[in-house]
């Protein structure tokens, strides 16, 4: 799929490509895997998931805010996991793109990413 996928708000902010969709074995969930692009300076605005979301930074430096936790800055290499329908907001720090890869275990038939506030 290409990132311009109707059930990701976030699409329409950020370059995000669907690299595969598969059900899995826990019942009521798919699991979607997502390469995501931030340029420098940009952040994803907050929004949130319909399940967990567990994420590798692959390239660049990330400033991850996850409500109720601290904010954290990621470098290549460093993991994280978000809670289900938890917000959060990415902000790429530069000076290069940041490529997140991000695998989801969600609800089927819902938006993968959907805005809301912190």
């Amino acid at each position: 799929m290409t990132s311009r996928d109707s059930r990701d708000d976030l699409a329409g902010t950020l370059k995000r490509t669907e690299l595969q969709r598969a059900e899995s074995s826990i019942p009521g969930r798919e699991i979607v895997q997502v390469l995501t692009e931030i340029p420098p300076g940009v952040q994803s605005g907050w929004h949130q998931h319909p399940g967990e979301e567990v994420g590798f930074i692959v390239s660049g430096t990330v400033r991850m805010e996850i409500q109720a936790q601290p904010t954290v800055t990621l470098n290549a290499g460093d993991g994280f996991l978000i809670p289900p329908e938890t917000p959060h907001n990415a902000t790429d720090l530069g000076p290069r793109t940041g490529r997140m890869l991000s695998t989801y275990i969600v609800e089927p038939g819902k938006p993968l990413a959907r805005f809301t506030k912190p």
